[in-house]
């Protein structure tokens, strides 16, 4: 699944200075990791506090801070003498997350089947309609933020505030685990049928079939890295680092 490249560049802009710089630097550092393909290349992913400073507009000390907090959520990890590493996951740690977001979209699925508005329902399929008559392989990057948002729709329909909540520190990885999914053994078109039934399902208001279809969505692709998955596990020293070096002390 994984295939050597360079490093993905972290994508941040200078921060606006009216509010707290560490909240800001927070902000755009957990936004820009949460947008990064983590899992498209072997080697491990760094970041440099000096660097972070400068694509910023800003000086070490909230940077750090910044970074701190997103190690004490998981985004991140200090290994002692390497520096900080964007945290990934090994292959039966990424099963076992796929499984607990399955639980979670499919309970929210079901809510969302009672709960969405029709002006909802319409703009979740909306976010289909340019593919049905081009093949999403045509437009990879497109039908892989359409593939997100999708998922992220359903998450917020159900209404549930707490699962959104519990599936926001597991979307960054989900998020990339299904970028990466997309582009194998025609997942795409598969993708986009199996979003279709479950808009179907919504529309006529059966939770139990939403339910279902979501569930099963999100375990194929459980079952997908099962087969074809190579993580952190398989790759790189310091991703192994990065996941089970100790917290630093607080």
């Amino acid at each position: 699944m994984i295939q050597t490249a360079k490093q993905p560049e972290l994508r941040v802009v200078p921060l606006q200075t009216n509010s707290s710089l560490r909240t800001l630097a927070y902000d755009a550092l957990k936004r820009a990791i949460t947008e990064m393909d983590i899992y498209g290349q072997i080697e491990p992913i760094r970041l440099d506090e000096r660097q972070l400073s400068q694509k910023l507009g800003v000086s070490r000390t909230p940077i750090r801070e910044a970074l701190t907090l997103l190690e004490q959520e998981g985004f991140v990890r200090a290994v002692p003498r390497r520096g900080i590493y964007v945290v990934r996951k090994s292959k039966k740690e990424i099963c076992e997350m796929i499984v607990v977001w399955a639980a979670l979209e499919g309970m929210a699925a079901r809510l969302a089947a009672t709960r969405a508005t029709e002006d909802q329902l319409k703009a979740l399929a909306d976010l289909f309609q340019k593919f049905k008559d081009e093949p999403p392989s045509d437009q990879m990057n497109e039908y892989s933020e359409a593939n997100i948002a999708f998922h992220q729709a359903i998450i917020k329909l159900g209404g549930c505030d707490l699962i959104v909540e519990m599936s926001q520190n597991l979307f960054i990885h989900i998020r990339a685990i299904r970028t990466v999914s997309l582009r194998q053994d025609n997942g795409a078109q598969q993708s986009i049928s199996e979003h279709l039934a479950i808009i179907g399902a919504l529309e006529a208001r059966d939770a139990g079939l939403a339910e279902k279809l979501v569930r099963e969505h999100t375990l194929d692709l459980a079952s997908h890295v099962e087969k074809h998955g190579v993580f952190a596990d398989a790759a790189s020293p310091a991703d192994k680092e990065a996941r089970l070096a100790p917290a630093v002390p607080r």
